[in-house]
């Protein structure tokens, strides 16, 4: 501004010569201002120091903080522009930050990025440009600070949603089911005590060792729950960035977790033309690891899912009776019925789940307002479109399937309630 004001003096100069001189001192003294700025600001040679600190692994679908750290070593207040060079798949090109630092102070400024795709991420530089008080000129700091950082499935929803299933907080999605039933399996017999159930008095024992011994039993444990995840083509659709997948990758996981805490074994499948990955049931110390890489490295050609090559997988590989998750997707009864003799024969096998998405995005337009006959139209075929969803839950329970039909935002919170509500049944 103090520029342009000179240079309009100077250009008054012509026809008044007295505004000449003022114009030429102006500029002299500016350029003065400037040299002293570009000292004070060059004459430190690490006038300012930066760090990035991150995580070593990022969480898909959840926001991740980014902390940046300064100290300004320079005797007198600066002003900061923070350019961080983010990875490519955020796509951000315009993530800068403005920070005022006092002397010798050090100042940390936290954000957040939310990736949407698992695989590798690479961090760039980290550029800051300092001004001094003057605010003539800045200059530049570049701080190396390459790091490759490998995105996740969502460890941190795992975290959040074991905490839940454990804890007594109803009002935040996850139910608590009363159990029901006598799923029980033999511990040991033991002498009788009195006020034990007459019922559980084993009478071979008490006729051979002349005294009254019961039989004891504890909920049984170690069921095998696996999830079956498609891979196909109708999974890819997105749904606020992440893909139905992803969305599945996510909800696996933390279903995984919690069944390993609750005693289970838990496996995984994936299946796409062909069975890609099958991790066996299990509740050891390193199988949520083995779960958690097996899912950052699943990859997909596309290709549509073939359901009888899932169900001779299963035969040979899951001869014991198992909850098996299935997490696909149908967008018609059709469709749905070209897969149901597989599924019917899952079923005979195994406590069967059925897990499908609703399209929010048809809900949406469902609500919106109609403005004209087209409109209509548009409507009147959503509504078949959700109908037919409906269909497919109830075809599913006509033979005896179970089934799950949930928005993919609500994912994770309905797979923990079915399995968590199917334990408490004794139906595994």
């Amino acid at each position: 501004m103090a520029a342009l004001a000179l240079v309009a003096l100077g250009l008054a100069g012509f026809p008044l010569p007295s505004l000449l001189f003022w114009s030429k001192a102006g500029f002299g003294l500016l350029t003065l201002l400037l040299l002293v700025d570009v000292l004070v600001l060059y004459r430190l040679p690490r006038g300012l120091e930066g760090e990035r600190t991150l995580a070593d692994r990022l969480s898909n679908g959840d926001d991740n903080p980014v902390q940046l750290q300064f100290r300004n070593r320079y005797p007198f207040a600066i002003s900061l522009t923070v350019i961080d060079e983010v990875p490519e798949q955020f796509q951000a090109r315009h993530l800068q930050f403005a920070l005022q630092l006092a002397a010798g102070v050090q100042k940390r400024h936290t954000y957040f990025l939310r990736p949407t795709k698992r695989g590798a991420y690479d961090f760039g530089f980290l550029n800051a440009y300092v001004a001094s008080p003057l605010g003539l000129a800045s200059r530049r700091y570049k701080f190396a600070l390459h790091k490759e950082v490998p995105v996740y499935p969502s460890y941190i929803q795992m975290h959040k949603f074991e905490l839940l299933a454990f804890s007594s907080l109803p009002e935040q999605g996850i139910k608590r089911f009363r159990r029901m039933g006598q799923n029980q399996e033999f511990e040991q017999i033991r002498d009788y005590v009195q006020g034990d159930d007459y019922r559980t008095l084993n009478w071979k024992a008490t006729a051979r060792s002349g005294q009254m011994m019961v039989n004891t039993y504890q909920d049984e444990r170690s069921q095998q729950v696996v999830s079956l995840i498609d891979k196909g083509r109708l999974m890819h659709m997105p749904f606020e960035g992440l893909s139905l997948l992803d969305w599945s990758i996510n909800a696996c996981l933390a279903l995984s977790n919690i069944a390993i805490k609750k005693g289970d074994k838990a496996g995984l499948i994936t299946f796409q033309e062909k069975i890609n990955l099958l991790l066996p049931p299990s509740r050891q110390g390193g199988q949520m690891n083995a779960i958690l890489e097996a899912l950052y490295k699943q990859k997909t050609a596309y290709k549509e899912a073939d359901f009888s090559r899932l169900y001779m997988g299963v035969r040979r590989q899951l001869p014991q009776r198992s909850l098996l998750l299935l997490f696909t997707n149908f967008e018609s009864l059709q469709g749905m019925r070209r897969q149901l003799p597989q599924l019917r024969q899952l079923a005979r096998q195994h406590l069967l789940v059925v897990i499908f998405f609703e399209n929010t995005e048809l809900v949406q337009l469902l609500d919106a307002p109609v403005k004209g006959l087209e409109d209509v139209y548009t409507k009147t075929i959503t509504q078949k479109l959700l109908h037919e969803k409906k269909l497919i839950v109830r075809e599913l329970q006509q033979h005896g399937i179970q089934s799950l039909l949930t928005p993919p935002q609500g994912l994770t919170v309905s797979v923990i309630n079915k399995y968590l509500e199917l334990k408490s049944r004794g139906l595994i």
